[in-house]
């Protein structure tokens, strides 16, 4: 005899009939009220879940072909420009971390003075 072939669907119904018809009036109404109250509060989270991403275009990088004859003096020559290409990004990027960081100091600062 199979677990599931004790429990019927019409025999829990019963039981629950019963178990409400032993409970008062107001303990029934509060207990419909509350699955109502908890019923509306996950439909409302639910409901506001649900939110839109911006359209962001795909970020394309394009990989440069060389040619297979280069000589070494070439190879050297075109890593010296990209090195120096590679400076100036990198000079940006710090540059736009110190005044983040300069942003959050300020922040912290200003949190740190009244107490937080």
């Amino acid at each position: 005899m199979s677990v599931l072939a004790r429990y019927n669907p019409l025999r829990a119904f019963g039981d629950l009939r019963r178990f409400l018809a032993s409970r008062g009036k107001h303990e029934i109404i509060f207990l419909f009220a509350s699955f109502f109250i908890c019923g509306l509060i996950v439909a409302g989270f639910a409901i506001s879940s649900n939110v839109e991403k911006p359209y962001v275009p795909p970020t394309i990088i394009y990989v440069e072909s060389w040619r297979a004859d280069r000589t070494d003096a070439e190879i050297i020559a075109q890593q010296k420009i990209d090195l120096e290409k590679k400076k100036i990004q990198d000079a940006k990027e710090a540059e736009f971390e110190a005044k983040k960081r300069a942003s959050f100091k300020r922040l912290d600062d200003q949190l740190k003075s009244i107490g937080l």
